[in-house]
């Protein structure tokens, strides 16, 4: 069982982090390059460059980790789709607050970037936990008038 979370694991960790290369990084660092005016010009280093494309890579490589993180929490038996699908309201408002913290520039189409990810993500984990989830069996957890 380890050897398929770990495969999908790296693929979702890769594309997440291609993701945010790709689609996230040019609009942040134009953000960034957008300071420059008359009397001041943006002139980053490459270490500058390379931190803010290391740190889009990280963030949004872990974000896409989600589903693989809800499937495993619900083969535990921790939580289940019911229970996602009762706590959506506040996933969404996690996951944007979650976009605010981990995006390096302030602006909010960068945190919109990875916030509405997050949202899709999480619905992905909701039909990847109602597929592999633990399946209850009949009669576990159950009372005497349920039965």
């Amino acid at each position: 069982m380890a050897l398929p979370f770990t495969f999908l694991s790296s693929f979702c960790f890769l594309g997440g982090a291609a993701f945010g290369y790709y689609f996230v990084f040019p609009p942040a660092f134009k953000f960034l390059m957008g300071y420059s005016t008359d009397f001041l010009q943006a002139t980053p280093t490459v270490k500058e460059y390379f931190s803010l494309a290391l740190r889009l890579l990280i963030a949004f490589g872990t974000i896409f980790e989600l589903p693989v993180v809800m499937v495993i929490l619900a083969k535990i038996g921790i939580i289940d789709a019911p229970f996602l699908r009762r706590n959506r309201k506040y996933a969404f408002l996690i996951s944007f607050v979650i976009a605010a913290i981990l995006t390096p520039t302030p602006d909010v189409v960068n945190q919109l970037m990875m916030g509405i990810p997050l949202v899709i993500l999480y619905e992905i984990s909701i039909i990847g936990v109602w597929l592999f989830g633990r399946k209850r069996l009949p009669g576990f957890g159950e009372t005497e008038d349920e039965t």
